[in-house]
């Protein structure tokens, strides 16, 4: 065998070595140089400046006009084209070359109806409404996000779609953004929420449901009023819904597998106002939650018939409504599986595979579903919890705090999974019917 023949296979496999690595250095270096970006100092103290105006501002859903206004303020000074209004008051921004393919990150904009008991500079300047689920965080975050892709729009193999989206909060914010056609040929979608529980520098998610799918209820339960002291004369709507509460406890209890995650709570409690009246009427709600659309759709059938069957046993009448405009169903949080391996390599290239976990599903719900009912999404959590002996407080908690140094790790996760997502198309589809998005 003479030199040169053993030379070429040598040749040959450092050429396919080299094809098949190389990507992934160029990866993970890029990961690396957006989260040593957004952790400098002009960019995080930019960010920390945005979120506590945010923070200082909260809005209920459908009336985030202020959030929408520090949005859009802040992609014109980035120079980054947008649509408004989107869903009301939500704002869609596009990076990149205008053209297939594209990818989409989100983050929602509302706040919750509760007053702040964290007393801080900073603190809500509302009465009775705060950021308690961390979304001003994550309109910052997906800002941050913004402006490192903008500075580095040479490295976008196609184009990025910016969902800020408004009510989160069971408004069904997801539902209009998806019937304005705005995210029409996006081939997948990423969505992040803040953990006060995960330690800062870490996320976790799963491959598959996530999140359990979500309905309210409500009911009126009519009987008939009368004194007190003589119950005999009047029919007691309290007593009949006492029975329903205690009876919808068992549709989770005794008709549903266990091995089949369910929820049936209710939480709202409405009847009467006098110590010696029994009222005419009383009103209940709730929430119930499945992972699956047949248990889903078994647990609404379910709930309306205890609900009216055991009115009926108490002499009384009942009604009862599921969703409304304000309030519509939301579906499991299903993540893609494919997508599910992208994620782990890209935020183990950021965080180091060891801060990659797997989690399991929760009862909790997210409209971000309602995406994924149409494009391959995935949603993940990501860690803020630092390293003391006090216990956070959890999400939806008046206590409730954001740890501002995850900002830069937001910032960078959503660039890098979008920037990533786009070079790995690269080549690899063709998108001769796709529409082009003239706002670029």
């Amino acid at each position: 065998m003479s030199l040169f023949s053993s030379v070429v296979p040598i040749f040959v496999v450092f050429s396919l070595f080299q094809h098949q690595f190389i990507p992934q250095i160029r990866a993970f270096d890029v990961s690396q140089q957006f989260l040593e970006t957004a952790k400098s100092d002009e960019v995080f103290e930019w960010m920390i400046g945005i979120r506590r105006r945010i923070h200082e501002h909260p809005e209920l859903g459908y009336e985030e006009f202020e959030t929408s206004r520090v949005i859009r303020d802040e992609l014109d000074k980035l120079g980054i084209r947008y649509e408004f209004p989107v869903a009301v008051t939500g704002v869609v921004g596009f990076i990149g070359s205008g053209e297939p393919p594209f990818v989409a990150i989100r983050a929602d904009m509302d706040a919750l109806l509760m007053q702040e008991m964290v007393e801080w500079e900073h603190k809500s300047k509302v009465p009775g409404k705060m950021h308690a689920c961390g979304h001003d965080a994550h309109v910052t975050m997906l800002l941050g996000a913004a402006k490192i892709l903008k500075d580095h729009s040479h490295l976008l193999k196609g184009t990025v779609v910016l969902v800020f989206q408004p009510a989160e909060e069971g408004g069904g914010g997801a539902i209009q953004v998806v019937d304005s056609g705005v995210l029409e040929n996006v081939k997948a979608i990423f969505g992040l929420h803040v953990s006060p529980a995960l330690p800062l520098g870490q996320v976790s998610s799963r491959s598959g449901t996530l999140l359990a799918g979500s309905g309210f209820f409500e009911a009126v339960i009519t009987g008939k009023g009368g004194h007190a002291a003589i119950p005999q004369h009047s029919i007691d709507p309290i007593l009949a819904a006492s029975n329903v509460v205690v009876s919808l406890q068992h549709l989770v209890s005794r008709e549903a597998d266990p091995l089949d995650s369910q929820v049936v709570t209710v939480a709202k409690f409405q009847g009467g106002g006098a110590f010696n009246v029994i009222p005419d009427s009383v009103t209940i709600g709730g929430t119930f939650r499945a992972f699956s659309k047949e248990s889903f759709i078994q647990l609404k059938q379910r709930i309306e018939e205890v609900i009216i069957g055991q009115a009926t046993v108490q002499r009384c009448n009942a009604t009862v409504e599921f969703s409304s405009k304000d309030k519509p169903f939301f579906p499991a949080t299903i993540n893609d599986n494919k997508l599910h391996e992208f994620f782990q390599n890209v935020a183990g290239n950021i965080l180091g595979p060891t801060n990659v976990k797997t989690m399991l599903p929760l009862m909790g719900s997210e409209d971000f579903s309602v995406y994924q009912e149409v494009i391959p999404g995935y949603f993940y959590f990501l860690g803020m919890k630092a390293e003391s002996n006090k216990k956070p407080a959890s999400v939806h908690s008046p206590f409730f705090e954001v740890n501002e140094d995850i900002l830069p790790f937001g910032a960078a996760m959503h660039a890098s999974l979008v920037v990533n997502y786009l070079t790995e198309l690269q080549g690899s589809e063709t998108h001769p019917n796709e529409k082009l998005h003239d706002e670029l």
